[in-house]
């Protein structure tokens, strides 16, 4: 398979994957499997929640696409697998590291697309029910989201305080 084939479909995939996100977390997170997405949304103690199981529920395809796809010398499947996979890289980084912070390596950013993230997640953990949800999106956000943080950052343009954090997610 061509390595230019083959580098489009896993970027494909992964843009492919923040769609598929959405649906699963609109639809499925907040509806049949609440059970399992519920803990997250009201903070228990400890470091694991119910709704890491949904990295697992992931992953198996990643995995059986990336192995039948190697086995089978299916390069696209394998490809699949690898967009998937990204993904969930990603979605590590950006969910658990950047907005939730339950590893602290980027705590204090001040980078605009990393505020909107972050605010619209912490707008869509304002809800603690599964219905009456809003921005279900990890990597991309409402440009209401956008605006808001570029006005906060002209608002405190001057000021001696460089940095304003939201309160832990």
């Amino acid at each position: 398979m061509n390595g230019l084939l083959y580098a489009a479909i896993i970027i494909g995939v992964f843009l492919i994957m923040e769609g598929v996100s959405w649906l699963t977390h609109r639809f499925v997170m907040h509806g049949f499997l609440w059970h399992l997405h519920e803990d997250h949304h009201q903070k228990q103690p400890g470091f694991f929640e119910k709704n890491d199981s949904f990295f697992i529920i992931f992953a198996v395809p990643s995995f059986f696409c990336i192995l039948f796809g190697s086995l089978q010398s299916i390069y696209w499947l394998q490809a699949i697998g690898f967009g998937i996979m990204a993904y969930g890289a990603a979605y590590f980084l950006v969910h658990e590291v950047i907005i939730h912070q339950r590893f602290k390596w980027f705590s204090r950013s001040n980078n605009t697309y990393i505020r909107a993230i972050r605010w619209a997640h912490k707008m869509h953990h304002k809800h603690l029910d599964k219905d009456r949800g809003e921005s279900f999106g990890m990597l991309i956000v409402h440009k209401k989201y956008w605006d808001k943080v570029k006005r906060d950052k002209k608002l405190m343009k001057g000021s001696k305080v460089g940095y304003a954090p939201e309160a832990n997610m």
